[in-house]
């Protein structure tokens, strides 16, 4: 079983950067890859990013060219580097563990123009 906590949201200006992080506990977070999704009001979840346990990364296009995504095993965190936020990147953003139901309770984005 993993756990998973995000943290890092807040409000800023369009363009400028925000950095999430996703810290993982439990037995075998190095092991499974970690999406990142948020979600708006109104609208379904968004999938934004993953990475793999061996570090491979894959991109919404939406965000591909303005996020980066990243880990460190040794220290159990996932890391969503956001720059050159838009409005439309407002919303709750939240880690998953790959094809588990383990995700954190979320962090806010919000993004003002």
């Amino acid at each position: 079983q993993v756990q998973l906590a995000e943290s890092g949201g807040g409000s800023v200006q369009a363009g400028e950067s925000l950095t999430l992080s996703c810290a993982g506990s439990g037995r075998g977070f190095s092991t499974v890859g970690i999406n990142w999704y948020r979600r708006s009001p109104g609208r379904q979840a968004e999938w934004v990013a993953l990475i793999t346990s061996g570090g491979t990364p894959t991109y919404a296009d939406s965000v591909k060219g303005r996020f980066i995504i990243s880990r460190d095993n040794a220290e159990n965190l996932v890391t969503l580097q956001m720059d050159r936020l838009k409005p439309a990147d407002s919303g709750l953003y939240y880690c998953n563990a790959l094809n588990t139901r383990f995700r954190g309770p979320g962090v806010q984005v919000t993004v003002s123009s």
